[in-house]
């Protein structure tokens, strides 16, 4: 049975005030989201800025009355949310799951930016044994309160990784020795073909727009679950459940034949 590690948790806290964000950051804390008012100036607000491209943290610029609404204290324009976990690094975990002696299964997730589906999905990975979730920095669904609870608690236990090119990420993924199995409606071949006993990436797009085409042209293979009724997709977590399972299937499947 994989051991994972405990996580530290955080708690999810608001920061606002420019000095009090700055300081959060410095001291390493996970920016889960940050507003800033438009037309914010001034010395302070360019140190902020400053800050923010330091350390690669990315701000969404918002009128007033939306800070307002979310705190009616002097948030000086400038209000933060602290993730309520700490991410991982992929480029961490892979080695140290290759040195456990386990065939890593990691699970991409592209564009997934609903809240309930990211929690659902990280409780069925937790339970299939998944090494680590993988997450663009960009575009995707806030780690939030709401997550943690609809995953009943998964997303504390299961490794999560933000990064901010995911082409990138995982085109590291295929250089260590992972296939790439791209869970799309773009091809003719069924997710029962793969052989998920070999180190895995198992990519989910979302349900609007899929995966993206630069990560569906590296594939190793593309794979659909079939359909037999008359709407013809499921929702992207329980997708993520099939697919997940078959991997498991054939992987229980090949111990048990030792």
């Amino acid at each position: 049975m994989m051991q994972r590690p405990q996580f530290k948790k955080e708690s999810n806290q608001m920061v606002f005030g420019i000095r009090a964000v700055m300081e959060a950051i410095r001291l390493g804390k996970e920016i889960e989201s940050l507003y800033i008012q438009r037309g914010l100036g001034g010395e302070l607000f360019s140190e902020l800025k400053n800050t923010l491209n330091e350390f690669q943290i990315t701000a969404q610029q918002v009128p007033i009355e939306k800070l307002n609404r979310i705190t009616a204290k002097n948030h000086q324009g400038i209000v933060a949310f602290i993730s309520p976990i700490v991410y991982q690094k992929i480029e961490d975990i892979i080695p140290q799951v290759y040195e456990r002696g386990e065939v890593p299964l990691v699970l991409v997730l592209d564009g997934i930016t609903d809240v309930r589906n990211m929690g659902a999905i990280a409780r069925s990975a937790e339970c299939a044994g998944v090494h680590a979730i993988v997450l663009p920095l960009k575009g995707s669904a806030q780690i939030n309160e709401d997550a943690i609870k609809t995953s009943a608690g998964a997303l504390y236990q299961i490794p999560v990784c933000r990064h901010s090119n995911l082409l990138q990420t995982v085109q590291f993924l295929q250089s260590s020795g992972l296939q790439l199995v791209c869970c799309t409606e773009k091809t003719t071949k069924d997710i029962y073909q793969p052989d998920y006993t070999a180190p895995t990436a198992i990519i989910m797009g979302s349900e609007e727009d899929g995966i993206a085409n630069e990560l569906i042209r590296i594939a190793d293979h593309l794979a659909k679950i079939p359909m037999f009724g008359k709407i013809e997709s499921l929702n992207v977590s329980v997708s993520t459940g099939v697919i997940l399972y078959e991997a498991i299937r054939q992987r229980i499947g090949t111990r048990s034949e030792v």
